[in-house]
C-alpha cells in the first residue's frame, strides 16, 4: 500500500494497539524518504494519539529524511525529536542540519549525543571545536582541533587553519640507496605484480601488490612507491607511498606525472594546476586506462556524452569515444569542462567539484537561500560519494599547491563562500552529464 494512503485511510482507534502503533510509525517514515512535508502533515494529524516516545522517533525520522533533502525545517524537526535514539546516519544528518541552519548550540549539542567512537571523527571532532569556539569556548575549542590537526586530509588542514597554522609538507624521507630499490624490486610479491602488470593483468597486479604492500615498514614503502612511478605505475606509487607511517615522501605520495600536458592546459584555460592534480588523483590516480563502473573514462573520468559536448562546443568534428582513451585528448576535453562548469558556477571550485562528480544541476540545487560557508556546503553534500570527493579534492589542491609552488594557500578561503541560491539549477547551457555519476 502506498505510505500516504495508509496513513488518510487510518481508522479512529488505530492506536489501541501496538501494532497498529508501530505500522504508523513504519508508513511515516516510508513517506518521509520521498515527501517529508507530506509525512510532517500525517503526522500532525495523528500525533495527539502517540505516546511520546512515538512521536520523537516520528519526528526524528523526519527530521532525517528533510535534513538529507537540505529542507530548512530539518532543524527544527530534530530540535522537537529530543533525544529518541538514532543512527549514526540520522546523527550525522542532524548535525549537518543544524550547520546550514548556523545554530551552533545545535551543533554542540547533536555531536556531544553521538556515540564516542562516531563523535571522535575528525569530522565531527572539527566541528565540534567550531561550535566551542564560536559558543566563546576558546580553550575547549583549541584542544579539539589540536587531536585532529597535523594530517594532509580536509577537516585536519582546517583545523591547523584554526589553529594559525598553514598546511606544510612533512620532512621528506632520506633519499633510498640503491640496495634498498634492488632489495624491494627482488621482492617475490613486488616480482608477481610487476609481471602482471606487463601482462596487462592489472585487477590481479593490483591485488597481488597491495597484499605486497601489508605490514611493511616506511623504507620499503618509499622504495616500493619510487619502483612504480620509475615505471609508470602511477596509482600503485601513491598506494605504496600512502601507506607511510612516520617517513614519507609527498611528491610520491601525490605525484604529478604528465606535467608537459596538464600544466599548459590548465594555464591555457586559466585554472589552478594544484586544483586540477588534486581533482585527477581523486579521479583516476594517473591511470590512462582508468575506467569507471558508470563509463567514466581516462585521466579526468570523463562520461562519454561529457566529451561528446564539449568536443561538439570546440567544434572539433567526427568525436567518438575512442578520444578519451588519448591523454592528450582527454586533458584537453577534461581541463575545458572544469572551465565551463566553473564559469557557470560562480567560478567557485567547490560547486565545480560537486559538478563534475555529480553534475552542474545539482551542484546548483544543494545551495542554500542564504550564502553558506564553503565547508557547510561541503559536509551537506546529499550524496555520500560525491561529499567524500569535494573534500578529498579540495584537500588534495591544498597539498599539489604546496608542492608545485613551494607553499600552501589557505584551505579555508578557497572554500570561501557560496553564494544564495538563486531558485535556478541551469547555467551550462546543456544539461551536460558531468564526469563521474551523471546529472539528472
Amino acid at each position: 500500500t502506498n505510505p500516504s494512503t495508509y496513513l488518510d485511510r487510518l481508522p479512529a482507534n488505530f492506536a489501541a494497539s501496538r501494532q497498529g502503533r508501530e505500522l504508523v510509525l513504519i508508513a511515516i517514515a516510508h513517506l518521509a524518504r520521498d515527501d517529508p512535508q507530506g509525512a510532517y502533515i500525517r503526522y500532525l494529524g495523528l500525533n495527539d494519539r502517540l505516546s511520546a516516545a512515538d512521536r520523537s522517533y516520528a519526528l526524528g525520522q523526519i527530521a532525517w529524511q528533510a535534513a538529507a533533502k537540505l529542507m530548512p525545517d530539518a532543524n527544527a524537526w530534530f530540535k522537537a525529536a529530543g533525544d529518541t535514539p538514532m543512527s549514526e546516519e540520522q546523527a550525522a544528518w542532524r548535525v549537518r542540519a543544524a550547520l546550514r541552519a548556523g545554530d551552533w548550540k545545535t551543533v554542540k549539542a547533536a555531536v556531544e549525543a553521538m556515540p564516542a567512537e562516531l563523535r571522535n571523527q575528525p569530522d565531527w571532532t572539527y566541528w565540534l571545536g567550531r561550535a566551542e569556539a564560536a559558543l566563546g569556548n576558546r580553550e575547549v575549542s583549541r584542544k579539539a582541533f589540536e587531536r585532529i590537526a597535523g594530517h594532509p586530509t580536509f577537516y585536519s588542514i582546517l583545523a591547523d587553519e584554526e589553529l594559525g597554522r598553514t598546511f606544510t609538507l612533512p620532512k621528506k624521507a632520506r633519499a633510498i640507496s640503491a640496495d634498498e630499490l634492488e632489495q624491494t624490486r627482488q621482492a617475490p610479491g613486488i616480482q608477481r605484480a610487476l609481471a602482471l602488470f606487463r601482462l596487462d593483468m592489472r585487477t590481479e597486479a593490483a591485488r597481488e601488490w597491495n597484499w605486497t604492500m601489508r605490514n611493511q615498514d616506511d623504507r620499503f614503502l618509499i622504495a616500493a612507491a619510487q619502483l612504480a612511478q620509475q615505471l609508470g605505475v602511477y596509482d600503485r606509487a601513491i598506494n605504496a607511498a600512502d601507506r607511510t607511517r612516520s617517513e614519507h615522501d609527498y611528491s610520491l605520495r601525490y605525484l604529478a606525472p604528465y606535467r608537459d600536458r596538464i600544466e599548459p592546459n590548465a594555464r591555457q584555460r586559466d585554472l589552478d594546476t594544484g586544483w586540477v592534480y588534486g581533482l585527477m588523483r581523486q579521479e583516476s590516480r594517473f591511470v590512462t586506462a582508468a575506467r569507471s563502473g558508470v563509463g567514466a573514462q581516462g585521466l579526468m573520468q570523463i562520461m562519454p556524452a561529457t566529451g561528446q559536448w564539449v568536443a561538439g562546443k570546440l567544434g572539433m568534428k567526427g568525436y567518438n569515444v575512442g578520444w578519451l582513451q588519448d591523454p592528450d585528448t582527454n586533458v584537453m576535453l577534461g581541463t575545458t569542462y572544469m572551465r565551463m562548469v566553473l564559469e557557470g558556477l560562480d567560478n567557485h571550485p567547490v560547486l565545480a567539484s560537486a559538478a563534475y562528480n555529480a553534475g552542474p544541476g545539482r551542484a546548483k540545487r544543494w545551495k542554500d537561500v542564504k550564502p553558506l560557508e564553503g565547508a557547510i556546503y561541503a559536509e551537506s553534500i546529499p550524496f555520500g560519494e560525491t561529499r567524500d570527493y569535494v573534500k578529498k579534492v579540495m584537500a588534495n589542491s591544498i597539498v599539489y599547491t604546496a608542492l608545485l609552488d613551494g607553499r600552501a594557500p589557505s584551505l579555508k578561503a578557497r572554500l570561501g563562500t557560496i553564494s544564495a541560491s538563486d531558485g535556478s539549477t541551469t547555467g551550462l547551457g546543456s544539461p551536460a552529464p558531468g564526469a563521474g555519476l551523471g546529472d539528472e
